[in-house]
């Protein structure tokens, strides 16, 4: 079967009590995305394995694993999402250490998560993509495909896109604000809302 590979194109985050998040790859060579629920934790060390300036005060498990991996000599080589059942992923870990390799059964959240963190690519098999891809436009160009592409990852969250509460506006505050902001949410590991103050700081930048 041929392989795919993937690009992480970026996180949908729900604020309701489910605690669901969708994850969200796109093909390298084409348009479709492939969405993935995962858990807030998962989304978490993904966000934050993202924004390379966000530092967690103590290391999340997924950093632990890296530094454990480095001291013994372990790479994972990459990443393959190779079976969907009942809207489940299932994902497997190239590792290698030395001359031998391994294959390790891994969640999907968790493969990736790590992924991240050794710079690996990330797979997956095309009759997969053909079956789960959906056709999300990067930027929407009107307020129409915005609501669409904001319902299809509803839809698959499982909720409705009306009851989703605001998320919060950050425009108005100073640059002094917004960092400061960054620190705290950075100490209560809080790293969705610290990705997204990182955003707004760095339009500022611009």
């Amino acid at each position: 079967m041929s392989l795919v590979r993937l690009n992480i194109k970026g996180i949908s985050y729900s604020q309701t009590q489910n605690g669901a998040y969708a994850l969200i790859l796109s093909e390298e060579d084409g348009e479709r995305k492939l969405p993935i629920v995962i858990g807030a934790f998962e989304a978490q060390s993904i966000a934050i394995a993202l924004e390379n300036e966000i530092r967690p005060p103590r290391p999340l498990t997924h950093d632990l694993f890296k530094t454990f991996a480095d001291r013994f000599g372990i790479v994972v080589k990459q990443v393959i999402i190779h079976k969907l059942v009942d809207g489940v992923f299932y994902s497997s870990i190239i590792a290698e250490r030395g001359a031998d390799e391994e294959i390790l059964d891994a969640r999907t959240s968790d493969a990736i998560a790590l992924a991240l963190r050794f710079n690996a690519p990330i797979f997956t098999y095309k009759d997969i993509l053909n079956q789960a891809g959906i056709h999300l436009q990067t930027t929407p160009v009107n307020q129409d495909e915005t609501e669409q592409q904001d319902g299809a990852i509803a839809k698959l969250l499982g909720q409705d896109t009306e009851q989703e509460p605001k998320r919060p506006n950050y425009a108005k505050h100073t640059v002094k604000e917004l960092k400061e902001l960054l620190s705290q949410a950075i100490t209560q590991e809080d790293y969705e809302t610290a990705a997204r103050l990182r955003d707004e700081l760095s339009k500022r930048n611009k």
